[in-house]
């Protein structure tokens, strides 16, 4: 099989991480990305899903807004569904 020398551009943090983990797999830089392009070529893409955040910020933020009012002892809670209705008839 003959090789070809390539060139990439890493950054110096994720390359010495990458390095350290790679070690402790028993792999060099140079066996590892030679794995990671068979596995492209064997799948016909990228060996793992790529994909963009679920949700949007304003989906985020009211999520979050959720968990606070969840935690909140002044917020009241109802153990069924019979209770909450209960409680909305006496409003």
């Amino acid at each position: 099989m003959a090789t070809s020398p390539t060139q990439i551009r890493i950054d110096s943090t994720v390359k010495e991480d990458a390095n350290a983990l790679f070690s402790r797999l028993g792999l060099d830089m140079s066996s590892a990305v030679n794995m990671f392009l068979r596995q492209c070529v064997l799948r016909g893409g990228l060996p793992f899903t790529v994909e963009l955040p679920k949700y949007n910020q304003e989906t985020l933020d009211a999520m979050e807004e959720a968990r606070k009012i969840s935690k909140d002892p002044n917020v009241p809670s109802y153990s069924s569904v019979k209770d909450l209705f209960k409680a909305l008839d006496e409003e």
